[in-house]
C-alpha cells in the first residue's frame, strides 16, 4: 500500500501540481499588491487588542492556535525528511513556499472571516468549506472538502503526531537503557497520557483549546528556535557552504554522489514542496478555519494576522532546522543517517542538553498540532452532521489518539502527501474564482492595501 501511494504521489507531486501550486502564490502575491511586505504590520496586529466585537476568540488567541495546527513534527521530520530524500536543496523550495504562500495563507483567512456564518449558540464557523458554500455557491463542493479534511485531520493532526510522541519517548528510553525490550509499555504510556491530557482540553471546546495553544505555543518555539540558534553557532564554520549548498543543490539538473546531499531538481523540488505545504498548510486551506473564530469585524487585518503564522512556521522555523541539518551534514558524517535521526544527529551537536531540548520540542510540538487540528477538525464535522456532533467528534479524536500509539504508521507520510495533493484543488479553485473580491478587500481597508 505503502509503495501504491508513493506511485500517486509521485504523480500528483510532479511538475503539474508544483506549477499549479507557485502559480497561485504568485497569482495571489500579485492581486494582493505582495502583502507580504505587510508582514511586519501582521506582528504588530496579532499582539493587539481587537474589542470590535464579542464574539469569539482573540486575534492572538486565533493565530496561536492556527500556529498550533501547524508547527509540529512537519518542522523537524518533515525537514528532516526533505533533505534526506531531496538533498539540502528541498531547503530551498520548502522556504520559498513559505515565502509565497503567506499571500496564499492571507486570501485564505480573508474570505474565511468574509463568508462565515454565526451557529446556533452565536459562535463564527468559517473555513474553505463555508467560503466554497457561501462565496462560490456550492454547497455539495463545501462539503466534499470538509469530508476529506476531516481524514487529513485525523491522519495528520491525530495519528502521525501521536506516533511521533510515542517514538520520540521510546527513542529516548533505548537511548539510556540499552537493554529495554518492551515498546508496548511505552505505547501504553504514551498513549494513555496524551489521550488523557487531550481530553482534558479540548472537550472545553475552542476557547479552552486556544487558551492553552496561548500558553504553550510562544514558550515551545523560542525553546526550538534558540536550539537550532545555538547549532548554527556550533557549526557557524560551515554555515555560509550551507546557504550555497542549498541554492547550488536546488537548482541541480543532476544526482551528486554520496551522502543526502545530492539531489536531481525535481526530487528536490517535489519533497521541499511537500514539506513546505504540510507544515503551513497554505493552499490547503485548514488552517482559516480558526481564524474565522477571531474576534474582528476586519477580514484583512486578520488575514495579516493569520499570514504571520506562515512566517513563522516556515519562512523562519523551517528555514532554521534546514540550515542546522545540512551544516550538521557538512561537519559530520551522515552518510548512513535517515529522516528525523538527521535532526537528532544536529541536536546532538549542543553538549549534555541537545537531545534533551530536542525531545521536549517533538514532544511539544506534536502535543499542541493535536490541540489545533482538533478543533479545526471539529469544525468540519460540524459542517458536515451539525452541532450535535461535535462531542462525540472530541470522543472519537480521543480515542484515535490511543489507538494511534500502538499502530505502525509506515508510510501515513505518503498518505498526508496524497490527502493534501487532493485538498489543494478545491480550495485553490476557490481562490481563484474569488481573488477578485479579497483584491477589492484588500485595497478597501485603510493602511492595508497597495
Amino acid at each position: 500500500m505503502s509503495s501504491f501511494i508513493e506511485t500517486i504521489n509521485g504523480y500528483l507531486w510532479g511538475l503539474p501540481m508544483i506549477a499549479f501550486l507557485f502559480l497561485t502564490h504568485i497569482l495571489m502575491s500579485v492581486r494582493t499588491g505582495f502583502i507580504q511586505r505587510k508582514v511586519f504590520k501582521g506582528i504588530r496586529l496579532s499582539l493587539g487588542k481587537d474589542k470590535s466585537t464579542k464574539d469569539g476568540i482573540s486575534p492572538f488567541s486565533a493565530l496561536a492556535t492556527t500556529l498550533a495546527s501547524t508547527l509540529g513534527t512537519g518542522n523537524i521530520i518533515g525537514v528532516s525528511t526533505a533533505v534526506a530524500l531531496g538533498g539540502a536543496g528541498a531547503v530551498f523550495w520548502c522556504w520559498l513556499t513559505g515565502l509565497l504562500g503567506m499571500a496564499t495563507q492571507y486570501c485564505e483567512c480573508v474570505l474565511s472571516v468574509r463568508f462565515r456564518e454565526k451557529d446556533s449558540k452565536g459562535e463564527y464557523q468559517g473555513g474553505p468549506m463555508y467560503v466554497l458554500k457561501n462565496g462560490v455557491g456550492s454547497k455539495a463542493l463545501g462539503r466534499v472538502y470538509a469530508s476529506l479534511a476531516a481524514v487529513a485531520g485525523l491522519i495528520t493532526g491525530a495519528a502521525i503526531q501521536t506516533n511521533a510522541i510515542k517514538e520520540t519517548v521510546l527513542e529516548s528510553v533505548i537511548s539510556r537503557n540499552k537493554e529495554f525490550d518492551d515498546p508496548s509499555v511505552i505505547s501504553l504510556c504514551a498513549g494513555t497520557v496524551v489521550a488523557v491530557l487531550t481530553a482534558l482540553v479540548i472537550f472545553g471546546g475552542l476557547k479552552s483549546v486556544a487558551t492553552v495553544c496561548s500558553m504553550v505555543v510562544p514558550f515551545m518555539a523560542v525553546a526550538y528556535t534558540l536550539g537550532c540558534l545555538l547549532i548554527l553557532l556550533i557549526n557557524r564554520e560551515m554555515v555560509c557552504e550551507s546557504f550555497v549548498l542549498i541554492i547550488k543543490d536546488a537548482f541541480s539538473l543532476k544526482s551528486a554522489t554520496g551522502g543526502f546531499m545530492g539531489s536531481a531538481l525535481m526530487l528536490s523540488c517535489r519533497y521541499g514542496v511537500s514539506r513546505g505545504l504540510f507544515s503551513n498548510e497554505a493552499g490547503i486551506g485548514t488552517s482559516s478555519v480558526i481564524c474565522a473564530n477571531a474576534n474582528t469585524d476586519s477580514p484583512a487585518k486578520q488575514g495579516l494576522i493569520s499570514m504571520t503564522a506562515t512566517f513563522w512556521d516556515t519562512v523562519v522555523m523551517c528555514l532554521i532546522t534546514g540550515l542546522a541539518v545540512v551544516s550538521t551534514g557538512l561537519c559530520c558524517d551522515v552518510s548512513d543517517t535517515q529522516g528525523a535521526m538527521l535532526c537528532m544527529t544536529a541536536f546532538s551537536r549542543i553538549p549534555y542538553v541537545g537531545k534533551g531540548v530536542l525531545v521536549f520540542s517533538m514532544i511539544a510540538f506534536a502535543f499542541s498540532t493535536i490541540l489545533g487540528w482538533s478543533a479545526i477538525g471539529e469544525k468540519f464535522i460540524v459542517f458536515l452532521l451539525g452541532e450535535k456532533a461535535a462531542k462525540p467528534y472530541r470522543a472519537f479524536w480521543v480515542m484515535t489518539i490511543f489507538i494511534s500509539s500502538f499502530v505502525s504508521l509506515e508510510g501515513i507520510w505518503a498518505l498526508g502527501d496524497l490527502i493534501n495533493g487532493i485538498l489543494v484543488v478545491p480550495n485553490v479553485a476557490g481562490l481563484l474564482l474569488l481573488s477578485g473580491k479579497v483584491r477589492d478587500i484588500t485595497r478597501s481597508e485603510k493602511g492595508i492595501g497597495a
